[in-house]
C-alpha cells in the first residue's frame, strides 16, 4: 500500500498541487515540548520548486511555532490528503528553513506566488525533502471543498506594513514559542515592494 519516492514529479507532484489544504507538522527537540500543527491553504500558497523541494507562504497569526522549530533543528513534515477523489495522502519528510524578508532570496521566491501573496506574509518556508512518502487514505473522509475563506487575507489587508510589523510584535507567540524558543526575528523587516 505505501511507498517510498525518489523525487516529487509526475502524478505525485500533480496531487500535491491539487489539494486545497495542507498540514505542517514540526515539534522542538526537547522530550517535553510541545509537537506543532498547523492547517495551511489559500490558493497559489504551496510551490513544488523541483523534485526535492517546496516551499510555501508563512502569513501572520498569533503563534510562530514553525518558526521557532525549523530555527533549533529544521525537522518538518508536509502531509496532503485527498478529500476528494480516489484516497491518497502524501508526506514529505525534510528540513525547513524560513527565508524572511530581509534575505535577498525572498524578492526571488515571492513572485512564485503571485496569485497568494498579499498583506501578512512573514516569510516563505522552503522544504528540502528527505523522505517522500504516500499512503493509502483509506478513512479519510469524502468532502466537498466549497472555497476560500477571506478572512485573513481582509484582516491583514486592512493593516499596512508597519501596523502588520507592530501587530506581529504585540504578540506573544510570534517572538518566543509556547515552550519558550525563540521564533519569529522581530521587528519584522518591510516589504520591498
Amino acid at each position: 500500500m505505501g511507498k517510498t519516492y525518489e523525487a516529487i514529479d509526475g502524478r505525485l507532484r500533480e496531487f500535491i498541487e491539487a489539494q486545497p489544504v495542507f498540514f505542517v507538522a514540526s515539534a522542538p527537540l526537547a522530550a517535553d515540548g510541545h509537537i506543532n500543527l498547523s492547517p495551511k491553504g489559500h490558493n497559489g500558497s504551496l510551490q513544488v520548486l523541483d523534485d526535492q523541494t517546496v516551499a510555501y507562504l508563512d502569513f501572520g497569526g498569533s503563534h510562530a511555532e514553525t518558526h521557532a522549530h525549523l530555527r533549533e533543528n529544521g525537522r518538518i513534515t508536509l502531509m496532503w490528503c485527498s478529500f476528494s477523489g480516489p484516497p491518497n495522502i502524501v508526506r514529505v519528510h525534510g528540513d525547513g528553513e524560513a527565508v524572511y524578508r530581509d534575505d535577498p532570496r525572498f524578492e526571488e521566491l515571492i513572485p512564485l506566488f503571485a496569485e497568494a501573496d498579499g498583506p501578512g506574509v512573514r516569510a516563505v518556508i522552503i522544504v528540502r525533502a528527505k523522505l517522500i512518502t504516500d499512503t493509502c487514505g483509506f478513512s479519510v473522509p469524502l468532502m466537498d471543498y466549497r472555497e476560500e475563506r477571506p478572512l485573513l487575507r481582509e484582516f491583514l489587508g486592512r493593516k499596512t506594513d508597519e501596523e502588520f510589523a507592530a501587530y506581529c510584535e504585540s504578540k506573544e507567540h510570534n517572538a518566543t514559542s509556547i515552550d519558550g524558543l525563540p521564533a519569529l526575528p522581530l521587528p519584522l523587516p518591510p516589504r520591498k515592494s
